[in-house]
Order: C-alpha cells, then sequence, then structure tokens
C-alpha cells in the first residue's frame, strides 16, 4: 500500500469524533493503520469500535473550549499512542440568529468553540510536534471566505480559523509542521438538524439552491466516500509540502467565480 493510502505508525487526534465528520474520519484513518484517539464532549454512540486495517480507534472526552480539559486530553492520548503526528480538529458548533439579534452570551459560545477552540487544540498540538514536526489540519467552512446569511458569528469563528491556519503555516514551518484549513460540503448531523427546523416548503427552496450552487451532484457530500480519504491523504507523507491552504471539498460550492 502506498503513502497516499497507508498511515501505519503515524498517531493521530480527531476531535469532535463522536458523530458526523470526526467520526467518519476517525474510522478512516485507523482503517488506513494510524492509531486514532478521537476526542469530544460527548461520548461516541458506537463506542471504539474494532477497524480494519491494523489500526487502533480509541475515544475520550475533551472540552475544546477549555485550556485544562484539551491539555489533559491530549496529554494522555499522546502518553497512550506514544506521541502525535498529526491534529485534524473538526470539533465546532453552529447557531443560527440574524445579525442584529445576536446576544453576547452566544456569541462567546460559539467563538469559543470555533476560533477559542482552534487555537488551544492547536497550542496543545504544537507541543507534541515542535520537535519533529508533523501536520495540523483545522475544519473551517465556506462561511468564513464567502459570510452566511444567518450566521454571522459563525462565520466570524470560521474566518477566525482561516487566519490562524495561515498564519501558523508560515510561524511554525521551521518545525516541519504543516497547517491547512478544510471548507467542507459534507451533510452531517448538524445539517440534518438545520433542515429538521424547515418546513416542507422551505427545504424545497432550499433544495432547489443547493441543485443549482454544487455542480457535483447538487447536494452536499457524503463524508465517508468524499471527505475522509481527502483527510487520509493530508494525514499522510503524500501531502508534507502543502501548507497553508484551504482545500473546499464541496462539489465546487465555493470555487472562485
Amino acid at each position: 500500500m502506498n503513502e497516499t493510502t497507508h498511515l501505519s505508525g503515524k498517531r493521530i487526534i480527531v476531535t469532535g469524533a463522536a458523530r458526523g465528520i470526526g467520526a467518519s474520519a476517525a474510522r478512516a484513518l485507523a482503517a488506513a493503520g494510524a492509531t486514532v484517539t478521537g476526542l469530544d464532549i460527548i461520548e461516541p454512540s458506537s463506542g471504539s469500535p474494532e477497524v480494519p486495517g491494523g489500526g487502533r480507534l480509541t475515544h475520550d472526552l475533551c472540552d475544546v473550549s477549555s485550556r485544562a480539559s484539551v491539555t489533559q486530553a491530549f496529554g494522555r492520548a499522546a502518553q497512550i499512542m506514544g506521541g502525535l503526528d498529526v491534529l485534524i480538529h473538526v470539533a465546532g458548533v453552529q447557531r443560527y440568529t440574524p445579525a442584529e439579534a445576536i446576544t453576547v452570551e452566544e456569541w462567546d459560545l460559539v467563538v469559543g468553540i470555533n476560533a477559542r477552540g482552534t487555537m488551544i487544540t492547536n497550542q496543545a498540538a504544537f507541543v507534541h510536534l515542535k520537535d519533529r514536526g508533523g501536520r495540523i489540519i483545522n475544519f473551517a467552512s465556506a462561511a468564513g471566505a464567502l459570510g452566511l446569511r444567518g450566521c454571522a458569528h459563525y462565520a466570524a469563528s470560521k474566518g477566525a480559523v482561516l487566519a490562524w491556519t495561515r498564519t501558523i503555516a508560515q510561524e511554525w514551518g521551521h518545525y516541519g509542521i504543516s497547517a491547512n484549513a478544510i471548507a467542507p460540503g459534507i451533510w452531517t448531523p448538524m445539517y440534518n438538524a438545520t433542515r429538521a427546523g424547515m418546513t416542507p416548503e422551505q427545504i424545497a427552496a432550499h433544495d432547489k439552491g443547493m441543485a443549482a450552487m454544487i455542480p457535483l451532484g447538487g447536494k452536499l457530500g457524503d463524508p465517508d466516500t468524499d471527505m475522509a480519504p481527502v483527510l487520509v491523504f493530508m494525514a499522510s507523507d503524500a501531502s508534507r509540502f502543502i501548507t497553508g491552504q484551504t482545500l473546499a471539498v464541496d462539489g465546487g460550492l465555493m470555487m472562485v467565480r
């Protein structure tokens, strides 16, 4: 198996690993041979399943907005795995509120988890990566580049993730650490919750709009088939010369126009 498809010897932390993209990524990375610790504020619904491919997947609890929680969880993971090579930081939240109605409390929640959580987890990973290099892959959003009506705080937090990622790519490159951001267009439980709050008429209008905006397939992608293989590649040695980039895995939703 070549370096783009096998991760034997790689030690990887995935945040937000209890469900959605994070859970899919953790399974795929372990199936590709990596030793993976999945972190989340909740327990995964399926426990820690056996995975093919010679890898290993375990889970631990972690609040990414808390430096103490992150430091402890990363320390436990690195000790159990024998070090750290890759951080894939997926954890995040989204709230829908008009810009003029966002409260300080809701702003602090969204920005605290999405932006501050990125800083805290990346700094915790840096402690383990600075002596030998590695990969940091942060999850941003097209909202951070384009804005998103009804989600100004979410868009602002993801814009911060993009700027932070480009900056650490410059600052930490001499340690052999690459840093890249993912802008996903993937169908997730969070997206299901959004659709559940829509009327049938709103869903029909939304789906018509998505069909017009996404050239490949006309709808959001699948975590297992469309996102997980990209993350396996980004965690591999084949991606070592890619840094400071935003990879839009979204069927063409965010292409330059």
